[in-house]
């Protein structure tokens, strides 16, 4: 099972577009998948008391975490790096057998023409420091509220089809880990 991270909380945010469509794309090849996003963490997960003792209500995602064979993080760039919110989850996450021999892979997206390389290196160094298993091809979408039509579809075809590849890719390279 594979499990694509909506790395932000931003409301209808394109993350969460670009996620919703990794996930389709994955079980459209009969792969495993569940969307995890970071819109939906319980409030309380955010109170000074959690570093201490998570509360109950953030056990799914931790659940899930535990549980999956690889994670895709879909990543904005928000200030040249990736979201707070997205290394809060990270740092409430259980150490350090959340993320050891992982498969992760990321796909960096911006409204900019960089595609969120500056967020998906510095995620990277995140994930490595946890033990996790890097996928080495990077996907990057650059400019992409541009690319999105009124339904969340990719309208550049290019685009659609490096994705894909990437996505594809990702979890060929979890199968031959396991």
């Amino acid at each position: 099972m594979i499990t694509v991270i909506s790395g932000t909380n931003r409301p209808g945010s394109n993350t969460r577009k670009i996620a919703v469509l990794i996930q389709k794309m994955l079980e459209g090849t009969g792969e495993e998948v569940t969307l995890l996003d970071l819109a939906e963490m319980p409030a309380e997960i955010f109170g000074e008391s959690s570093y201490a003792s998570k509360p109950g209500s953030f056990a799914a995602f931790q659940d899930q975490i535990l549980k999956t064979d690889g994670l895709l993080t879909v990543v904005p760039e928000y200030n040249g790096s990736f979201p707070g919110v997205l290394k809060y989850f990270i740092d409430m996450l259980s150490f350090p057998e959340s993320f050891y021999e992982k498969p992760a892979a990321f796909v960096g997206i911006s409204s900019g023409r960089w595609g969120g390389v500056r967020a998906v290196e510095h995620l990277e160094m995140v994930f490595q420091y946890r033990h996790a298993h890097l996928f080495g091809r990077r996907c990057f979408i650059p400019g992409v509220g541009s690319l999105l039509d009124e339904n969340g579809r990719l309208t550049d075809p290019d685009v659609a089809e490096r994705l894909q590849k990437s996505a594809v890719d990702f979890a060929r390279f979890c199968r031959n880990l396991q």
